[in-house]
């Protein structure tokens, strides 16, 4: 990763950077309103992830991370998810393809037991088209 690389929260007013982002590598993944939208990148973005609050619980949603495939390999996805820890009160949960889980253990994620209620719906219908697990870091 470029050593003038940076990770920060996009404001409201700027998310549509991240879309802009996630267009121009023909991703289908959109930065919606409620969404805090986290970015890496030096200079233009590298690299982005969105995490939403649970409602009914004290802790986050981590809804994507996409990193440019032309800088897969080289950090920025570690540095984007250890950025937002320690930006993010609370547990963050995520759902991943099984062959990511290695990656986000290594930045503290472990399988999640225990889901709130409405993430756990959210698997129980995303797992009828995908194999997915389910991950948390506790912070």
């Amino acid at each position: 990763m470029p050593a003038n690389a940076y990770c920060q929260q996009l404001p409201p007013n700027q998310q549509a950077q991240a879309n802009d982002f996630y267009r121009r590598h023909g991703s289908a993944i959109k930065a919606r309103q409620a969404h805090q939208v986290w970015i890496a990148g030096a200079p233009n973005i590298a690299a982005c992830t969105c995490v939403q609050p649970v409602p009914g619980s004290e802790g986050h949603w981590l809804t994507s991370l996409f990193v440019d495939p032309a800088l897969r390999c080289c950090g920025l996805a570690g540095r984007l998810l250890d950025h937002v820890r320690s930006n993010v009160e609370g547990p963050i949960w995520l759902f991943c393809r099984p062959e990511l889980g290695g990656l986000y253990q290594r930045h503290g994620y472990q399988i999640a037991a225990d889901l709130p209620q409405s993430l756990a719906t959210k698997l129980s219908r995303y797992q009828h088209d995908k194999q997915l697990i389910a991950m948390v870091h506790l912070g």
